[in-house]
C-alpha cells in the first residue's frame, strides 16, 4: 500500500486512531462531527480508490435512517414539526438522531482507515511484549470473522462444483438444509483449525519461558516528530473540551457551543494522514517529473 502514514511506526498509527475513534465517540457537537466525517471519507478514499466509493456510497442512507428514526421512539424537545400517531416528531429529536448517525458512520469509515493501516503484524508487533495473550487473542479474533467467510465461499463453490448446490429454483427448506450443511462443514474446520493450532503453539513452545522479539518497525525522526504533533494537538482538543467549545444539548432545547480554534486543532489532528499521503504523492510525481 502506498501510503505515506502506513509506513510510520505501528504506535504512531495506535494513537492516532485511538484519539480520532474516542474523540468521534466522545464529542457530539454537529461541527466536531463533520469534521470527522468528512476527513474520514478522504482519508478512507485515498486507501482504498474506487472500492471505497461503495461503502461511502452506503452509508449515505444509513446515516439518513439513523436521523429519520430516533424521533419516532425519542419525542423529547419543545418544537414540534409534526404528529405521528398521537406521538410529537420534534426537530430537537431529529438534530440528535443526526448527531448519532453522523457518530456512527465517522467510526465505520475511521474503523475502516484503522483495519487498512494497523494491520496484525503492527498490531502484533506493539502489544506483543507487553500483553502477549490479549494481542494475540485480538489478533485471532480480528481475523476470524474474515477467514469464515472466505472458507464458507470456498465451501459454497465445491458444492456447486460437484452438484450439490442449490439451484435458481431452490426452496425455503433446501436453502436451510444448504445453510445447515455448510454451517456444520465451518464448525468441523474451525475445531481442526483449532486444535492444529494449539498443538503447534504448544511444539514452538509458546507461554514456555520469556520470548524474545525482533521488532521490524524501528522509531524514526518522524515518528518522534509525529507522536509530539498528536500529543500536543490532543492536548489542545482536551483544553478546548473543557472550555466548553464541543458542549452540544439536544434537548428539551438545542444548545451549541460556537465552534472556535479547538475545531482547527481537531480537523487538523484529523487530517495529519490525509497530508502525508498528499505530500508523498506530490513528491513522487515531482521526482518523475525530472527523470
Amino acid at each position: 500500500m502506498n501510503d505515506a502514514f502506513s509506513k510510520c511506526h505501528p504506535a504512531v498509527n495506535f494513537l492516532f486512531f485511538a484519539g480520532a475513534i474516542a474523540a468521534a465517540v466522545v464529542i457530539q457537537h454537529p461541527a466536531y462531527l463533520l469534521a470527522t466525517v468528512l476527513t474520514g471519507m478522504i482519508y478512507y478514499f485515498l486507501l482504498n480508490g474506487r472500492k471505497g466509493i461503495k461503502l461511502l456510497l452506503g452509508l449515505l442512507p444509513l446515516f439518513i435512517l439513523l436521523s429519520v428514526v430516533n424521533p419516532l421512539f425519542n419525542t423529547l424537545g419543545d418544537r414540534a414539526l409534526f404528529f405521528v400517531f398521537g406521538r410529537p416528531y420534534t426537530a430537537q429529536a431529529l438534530f440528535y438522531g443526526a448527531a448519532v448517525g453522523a457518530m456512527f458512520v465517522g467510526m465505520v469509515l475511521w474503523f475502516g482507515c484503522y483495519n487498512k493501516v494497523l494491520t496484525t503484524d503492527k498490531f502484533t508487533s506493539l502489544f506483543g511484549n507487553l500483553i502477549p495473550s490479549i494481542s494475540l487473542l485480538l489478533v485471532m479474533v480480528l481475523r476470524m470473522i474474515p477467514a469464515f467467510i472466505r472458507k464458507a465461499r470456498q465451501i459454497l463453490g465445491a458444492r456447486q462444483a460437484i452438484g450439490k448446490g442449490l439451484g435458481d429454483g431452490a426452496t425455503k427448506k433446501e436453502k436451510v438444509t444448504e445453510g445447515m450443511t455448510v454451517l456444520g462443514a465451518l464448525t468441523a474446520w474451525a475445531l481442526e483449525g483449532s486444535i492444529i493450532t494449539a498443538d503447534s503453539m504448544r511444539a514452538r513452545g509458546y507461554s514456555g519461558g520469556k520470548r524474545s522479539s525482533f521488532m521490524t518497525y524501528p522509531m524514526t525522526a518522524r515518528d518522534y516528530a509525529l507522536l509530539a504533533v498528536m500529543c500536543a494537538l490532543l492536548a489542545l482538543l482536551l483544553l478546548s473540551a473543557f472550555q466548553g467549545q464541543t458542549e452540544a444539548v439536544f434537548v428539551p432545547t438545542l444548545q451549541l457551543a460556537a465552534p472556535s480554534w479547538g475545531l482547527g486543532v481537531y480537523t487538523i489532528y484529523l487530517l495529519i494522514p490525509t497530508i502525508l499521503h498528499i505530500k508523498e504523492v506530490l513528491a513522487w510525481r515531482i521526482s518523475r517529473s525530472k527523470i
